[in-house]
């Protein structure tokens, strides 16, 4: 039979016995020096006041002194001993039940209850500072996990569509229900490429997230990215009817980007201007240097995005419109992995709009080539 653990003393405990042990050396310190260099300067003085020496006068004035020195002392340490305890020991209190709280909180983190907080203790700057980084803590543990339950949702979701729609032709042609014609071929073939395009798209993420270990960046002409992307989706805008324009400052710097990544960047966000901009509308992209930095506009005057969504855009799997999304093919990863690639090039993406059907612009700005 193993016996139990002997529990430690807390911090208060330690903090009074702590203090006790001042307190008691003190004590013991002024008590020595009183009775080691008081008589003999006392006596000094009473031969100096003309008392004899070894007389009885200079015996009852040194019996008075040592009294009075003692209750002086006495009193003296005792009201100071209990000052002094009075206050550790609020103060222990205060600090023993701060920790107490947060080692609770951290606890309960632990368990997974990350709405867990801790109230700012007010025993200083750096109490107040441990507080306030264990909440912040905490909130962005929650914002996290909240992040993963919707991930998690999010892809059974995307995989569970195109596998039920496959595992029921797939029946219905076991069954004899449907035929493996052409168009049943089609539609499963089509299925198969969503499964295919959503893991490209996760793997992708997963990348661009990763920073700038998969970035292999080098000095490119704003002209040549932005031009070779427009030219890779004018036949897909001229196909839906939808006016693509470019517009670039002539002798813009060059940007220390990756071609291939920010080629995804462009594209990205063409693709989405196409997938929310009806027949008959317009998408222009703009370049346009802006306080030592390339600025890159994509607008369109398509859906637009209501004020609500706008905080929301780049989060993976978000989408403002769930079905329109989905008709079109979306995961809700493209944003996502588009602002992540911008964030490895050290440059910032930002979105616009007045609200539905005013449109949407998207602005990238990168850092010029300074070498």
């Amino acid at each position: 039979m193993t016996s139990p653990t002997k529990r430690s003393p807390g911090i208060g405990v330690r903090l009074l016995a702590a203090q006790a042990m001042v307190l008691l050396a003190g004590a013991v310190t002024t008590w020595i020096v009183a009775a080691v260099v008081g008589p003999p300067l006392f006596r000094e003085h009473l031969e100096l006041a003309g008392v004899p020496a070894e007389s009885s006068e200079q015996m009852h004035a040194e019996e008075a002194y040592t009294y009075a020195t003692a209750i002086s002392i006495g009193v003296a340490l005792g009201v100071a001993a209990l000052a002094a305890l009075v206050v550790t020991w609020y103060l222990s209190r205060r600090v023993q039940r701060s920790v107490t709280e947060v080692s609770s909180a951290a606890a309960a983190v632990a368990d997974g209850r990350y709405d867990a907080r801790v109230s700012p203790p007010r025993l200083g700057d750096d109490f107040d500072a441990l507080a306030e980084a264990f909440n912040q803590m905490a909130g962005r543990l929650e914002s996290v996990e909240a992040t993963r339950r919707r991930l998690f949702g999010d892809l059974a979701h995307e995989i569970r569509t195109p596998v039920s729609v496959l595992e029921a032709y797939l029946e219905a042609v076991e069954d004899g229900v449907k035929t493996l014609d052409p168009e049943t071929t089609t539609l499963l073939r089509d299925q198969t490429k969503r499964l295919v395009r959503f893991s490209d798209d996760v793997a992708a993420l997963a990348q661009a997230e990763e920073g700038g270990a998969l970035i292999a960046p080098t000095s490119v002409p704003p002209d040549t990215l932005i031009g070779a992307a427009v030219a890779s989706v004018t036949d897909r805008f001229a196909a839906k009817g939808i006016a693509l324009a470019s517009d670039v400052d002539a002798d813009l710097p060059c940007v220390w980007v990756d071609p291939q990544r920010f080629a995804q960047v462009l594209g990205n966000l063409l693709d989405n201007a196409l997938r929310h901009t009806p027949s008959g509308g317009r998408v222009d992209v703009v370049a346009r240097a802006d306080r030592g930095q390339l600025r890159i506009t994509v607008a369109d005057n398509g859906d637009g995005i209501a004020a609500e969504h706008l905080p929301h855009v780049f989060e993976r799997f978000y989408r403002t419109d769930t079905a329109r999304d989905r008709d079109h093919g979306g995961a809700g990863i493209g944003l996502a992995i588009t602002k992540a690639i911008v964030e490895a090039h050290q440059g910032r993406i930002s979105v616009a709009s007045e609200g539905p059907g005013t449109g949407t612009t998207f602005t990238v700005t990168l850092p010029f080539d300074r070498s």
